[in-house]
This record gives C-alpha cells, sequence and structure tokens, in this order.
C-alpha cells in the first residue's frame, strides 16, 4: 500500500481552527514516476487521504501508465478507521508489501508558542499514525518473510521556529529504529526517507530522482539495508 497524504492544521485571524487535507508535492508529483520505476508486474497503488478519493490527474496519469489506483478514505490520527482502510486494501488487492507513511502536520510555532493539546495533536499525525499503520502491517510482513516500510522524513536538523514538526520528524525517525528491531530479522526493511528541501522537477529535488530514492529501499537486498535515507546524499556513506 502507497500513502501518500498529508495534513495541515492553521489558525485564522480569529483563532479558530480549522484543517486542510492536500496532497503533498512530494507524493503528487513523485507518484506516477515512481510507479514507472517499478518492475513490469501487477502492481498496485493504493492511495489513502482525508478527502474523497485521490486527485483525478494523478490517477489518469498512473493509470494510462498502465497502474492500477485505488482511493481510500482514511484519517491518521483516527485508529480504527486506518486500520479498516488497510484492512479493505489488502481484502481487495492481496498482502501490503509496501507502506509509505507521508502523513504531516506541518505548521510553524517556536517553543512555548503551541499549547499542549496542540503539541499532542501534532504527534498524533507525525509518529502515532506511523506507529499505527506500521504495526497492522508488519506482522504480516513478517509471517510473509518479507516487506518495506518507509516514513517520510525531514528536519535533518531541528529548526525552533518549528517545534513540534522538529519533534516529530524526530520521533519517526526513532520509531523506524524501533520497527527494525522488532521486525528486520524476520525480513521487513523498515526506513525514513528524507528530501531536505521543495520538490520541483529540474532542480535538485527533481521528482524523478525523488521516486527512486523511495523505491530504492524496497529493492536493496538485506545486506545493503539502509534505514536513514537523505535525498542527495552519497547513498555508499
Amino acid at each position: 500500500m502507497c500513502r501518500w497524504s498529508g495534513r495541515e492544521r492553521r489558525a485564522d485571524e480569529r483563532g479558530r481552527t480549522w484543517r486542510q487535507r492536500w496532497w503533498s508535492g512530494r507524493g503528487r508529483a513523485s507518484g506516477p514516476r515512481w510507479r514507472r520505476g517499478s518492475p513490469a508486474r501487477d502492481w498496485r497503488s493504493r492511495w489513502s487521504r482525508g478527502a474523497p478519493g485521490p486527485p483525478r490527474d494523478v490517477t489518469e496519469r498512473i493509470g494510462r501508465g498502465g497502474g492500477t489506483v485505488r482511493g481510500l478514505i482514511a484519517d491518521s490520527t483516527d485508529e480504527k478507521a486506518l486500520r479498516g482502510a488497510l484492512d479493505t486494501a489488502a481484502s481487495a488487492d492481496g498482502p501490503v508489501e509496501l507502506l509509505v507513511y507521508n502523513a504531516a502536520l506541518i505548521r510553524p510555532d517556536a517553543p512555548g508558542e503551541l499549547d499542549a493539546r496542540g503539541q499532542l495533536d501534532a504527534w498524533a499525525v507525525n509518529v502515532v499514525g506511523a506507529l499505527t499503520a506500521a504495526a497492522h502491517v508488519a506482522p504480516g510482513m513478517a509471517a510473509r518473510g518479507r516487506g518495506t516500510i518507509l516514513v517520510t522524513g525531514g528536519m535533518p536538523e531541528p529548526k525552533p521556529e518549528y517545534v513540534s514538526l522538529s519533534l516529530g520528524k524526530a520521533g519517526v525517525r526513532t520509531l523506524v529504529g524501533l520497527l527494525h528491531g522488532a521486525y528486520g530479522a524476520a525480513g521487513v526493511h523498515v526506513a525514513s526517507v528524507t528530501v531536505p528541501g521543495a520538490v520541483a522537477p529540474g532542480g535538485e529535488n527533481d521528482p524523478d530522482e525523488i521516486a527512486a530514492h523511495y523505491w530504492r529501499p524496497h529493492t536493496q537486498p538485506r545486506e545493503h539495508w539502509q534505514h536513514q535515507l537523505v535525498h542527495g546524499a552519497d547513498p555508499t556513506a
């Protein structure tokens, strides 16, 4: 299952809080290219997000390339809904072989600016959702002796103007280590993939290059597994 989604929370001028769900630039741009880079096989992508279905242009582009896309609705903070979407995907198309968790609550907040509830809400999206999804599919992967779990990283260095996001990205990097310790010996490759910058065609963070960066850990033999991948870094380092 490929999960390319995100969530943002903002406050308007009256102090009210509202939520907006969107397809992240990374998922929107890289998805079709990532599908093209996969082996010639019956590869099915299942996109989960908080609004009904994936963007039509993305699904049409993947369809023209011979791929199959199934849009599912799942809020990363709703454990029952998230587990249900994963079960629906597995029932329809077979066991999950690759899970990509790309949800994040992105907003600027300086130290002490966000109250405890706000920090907990951010942690629920940035870390707990990843734990819920990974823990749901990892036992089945371990039983089959194969599978890949990728979590989109970020913030290679913490930034004081993005406290909740910095804490969340540090949290998922720790989660990757914990999941590897629990399931790595059984054949499950767990890694984080960090793209340190905005995604744009033709630049340092070109979608084609990023797509290959996500595909690489899924095809790595166990003796060459990497667990913290940073786009633009030397893959042999």
